[in-house]
């Protein structure tokens, strides 16, 4: 199994509307997936780092799947679509990081 996490760093006077990420955008991405989707989580960084600084990432959301190609095959004729909406909730440039899944022993 594979996990796709897509994360928006903290930059200070960045916009982020989360209600808009997790009401709109992150189902719609979901929809999109289908089957390829396994599971979906979406996380709001809320803990200050250290000396009181702000959270790294103001959000990340994961998505579960067999495969990268899955993952991208699902997703490929609607990149334009999920682009767009992107300034519908923030001006950050999303990260994405696609790792492996292992369960601990």
């Amino acid at each position: 199994m594979i996990k796709i996490t897509v994360m928006y760093a903290h930059r200070e006077g960045a916009r982020f509307d989360f209600d808009y990420y997790l009401r709109s955008h992150v189902p719609m991405v979901r929809k999109f997936l289908g089957t390829a989707c396994l599971r979906c989580e979406v996380d709001r960084g809320i803990a200050p780092g250290a000396s009181g600084q702000a959270p790294a990432y103001v959000a990340m959301a994961h998505f579960y799947c067999h495969s990268i190609e899955d993952f991208q095959s699902a997703l490929e004729p609607h990149q334009p679509r999920i682009r767009e909406d992107v300034a519908n909730y923030t001006d950050l440039q999303p990260i994405r990081h696609f790792s492996e899944i292992h369960v601990c022993p």
